[in-house]
């Protein structure tokens, strides 16, 4: 409803963004040395020597410091002879901070009296309020800084850096993506996928990021474009996760990592870290990567190298995501991506869930590619809430979504794909319905200690997927059967010292059936006739006294 106020009130939307976007990044005025706690320090520094190539042969470095703790992190040329630093500081506090470059006379950065106060965290904004998610302390969920949990309910935004979808639309699909409940946003920073190298379809409003193929040479205008919408994901509350380009072959028969080279996706991770790490982000260090396509894994080591945050970094991975790298040292999530066959694709999905969990050591594991929405007129929104709530109930640590037209940012008459997959535009395809649905699934589940859940498949039979707490919550979901099929499904192993109560959810709308106490003499709940011939999730949950 709020959205559909702000899109019949343009101005109103402006307003609200204009208002949030303040809250990113903080440009100290003189006299106000100070920044809240998680919120952007930017910097500008200047070099007293001319340096014939500033993008790729200059390395500038500031290290923060504030008691024992110390931080290294790269700036990125800003034109000229400037660079930027932005540092998001964690703690309170006051630091102090120093500029180490490459080149004789420390690159010309002359050293001053440098130094800021952080603040405690401020705004609204929980991403920065709680600070930046990472790995949960169990290894198997995500939470922000302070360990608060942190749901992971991704959308696919692959393309949508590009020009053809202005950054008004851009604002526009954030807004609706957050309100329908979504938490992550998967972007394709660098070479996209489908496409060969440096095609019109990557520029943003300021053209093309690189200008070369061994991204030597940086185009200023177009990342300041990228900065932008980067930035107006955090301000809506979402965390951008990104992607530092395609890894599978591109037109022309290599990879992208072949093509451009170890050392010009070294600089341009480093350029991403200094432009984005300051930011509440996730690292994919690739899409669609394995050894045969190059050394992604020296990549992922590097930045993991030049990351002073340690931010959580992945693979998407077109198979297990524990073996197509064999070098497995720098990842700190698994992420599954392997199609979008309908029921196969689940099947092989839930399968990989289950390996991943059984390995060591615990990593959370994210279905991040799978069965985007119509994609090719396939996968309706009934595969959207069967992908989300197996996966969930199967221990997953969140999941992603995509739908067919937003993530290659199609807009009418340029489908963003050649072949084309779908006509379908970026506006069509954040109508669709999965959205919603998926978004209304973790709304429910947060109503729980959904962080606490573990996978009991023990607990259900006839392809139903169950988790939740022993002794204080069971969740079970019954996958879309035949039509007149009313059948209730059977939970098992019910505890006979538990007072439980039980009701049907739709996850279609969220209407509650509720069902009355739960009558388990030997142990077994025959759950009552369906409310209708479609998914359900059946709960028993534990009476209050």
């Amino acid at each position: 409803m709020i959205f559909r106020m702000m899109q019949n009130h343009p101005r109103l939307l402006d307003a609200l963004f204009m208002a949030v976007a303040v809250m990113s990044v903080v440009r100290l005025p003189a006299g106000e040395p100070s920044v809240p706690v998680w919120q952007t320090f930017e910097q500008s520094l200047t070099s007293t020597q001319p340096h014939d190539d500033p993008f790729s042969g200059v390395a500038v470095d500031v290290v923060f410091t504030t008691g024992t703790q110390a931080w290294r992190v790269p700036a990125f040329w800003a034109g000229g002879d400037s660079w930027t630093v932005r540092f998001a500081p964690p703690v309170a506090g006051e630091y102090r901070f120093r500029v180490e470059a490459t080149g004789p006379a420390n690159g010309g950065f002359h050293d001053g009296k440098r130094s800021f106060t952080a603040t405690q965290p401020a705004g609204h904004n929980q991403l920065l309020l709680h600070g930046f998610p990472r790995v949960a302390a169990d290894g198997r969920r995500f939470a922000y800084a302070d360990g608060t949990p942190f749901f992971w309910l991704g959308d696919t935004w692959w393309k949508c850096l590009s020009k053809r979808m202005s950054f008004d639309e851009f604002r526009e699909l954030a807004a609706d993506r957050a309100g329908k409940g979504f938490s992550v946003v998967q972007i394709v920073v660098g070479p996209y996928p489908d496409e060969a190298m440096l095609q019109p379809g990557w520029e943003t409003e300021g053209g093309m990021p690189y200008l070369d193929r061994g991204f030597r040479e940086v185009n200023l205008e177009a990342f300041t474009a990228i900065d932008r919408r980067i930035r107006a994901l955090v301000d809506a509350g979402l965390v951008p996760a990104v992607v530092g380009g395609w890894g599978r072959p591109q037109a022309g028969g290599k990879s992208t990592l072949e093509q451009v080279g170890l050392e010009g996706f070294k600089r341009h991770w480093r350029h991403l870290v200094a432009r984005y790490g300051a930011l509440p982000v996730i690292w994919i260090v690739g899409g669609e990567v394995k050894d045969a396509y190059g050394p992604w894994s020296d990549v992922a080591a590097f930045v993991k190298q030049v990351d002073p945050y340690g931010h959580p970094l992945c693979h998407h991975s077109p198979g297990d995501p524990r073996t197509t790298l064999r070098d497995q040292n720098a990842f700190d999530f698994d992420m599954i991506a392997i199609g979008h066959d309908g029921q196969a694709t689940i099947a092989k999905t839930l399968d990989l869930v289950a390996s991943c969990r059984d390995r060591a050591p615990p990593r959370p594991v994210i279905c991040g590619e799978a069965c985007y929405e119509r994609h090719m007129q396939t996968n309706f929104e009934d595969v959207q809430r069967q992908l989300f709530w197996s996966v969930l109930l199967s221990g997953a640590a969140g999941h992603t979504y995509g739908a067919a037209g937003v993530w290659q940012a199609g807009v009418e008459g340029d489908p963003g794909i050649e072949p084309v997959y779908d006509w379908a535009t970026w506006r069509e395809g954040m109508a669709y319905p999965g959205a919603v649905q998926v978004g209304l699934g973790r709304r429910f589940l947060e109503g729980f200690e959904w962080w606490r859940f573990e996978p009991h498949p023990e607990w259900c039979q006839d392809g139903c997927f169950a988790a939740g707490i022993p002794g204080e919550v069971r969740i079970l979901y019954r996958p879309k059967r035949k039509i007149y099929d009313w059948q209730g499904p059977v939970v098992k192993g019910v505890e006979p010292d538990v007072r439980y109560d039980a009701f049907y959810l739709d996850p279609v709308r969220g209407r509650r059936f509720d069902l009355g106490p739960v009558v388990a003499p030997h142990g077994e709940f025959k759950a009552p006739r369906l409310p209708a011939p479609q998914d359900w999730v059946l709960v028993l949950q534990r009476r209050r006294a």
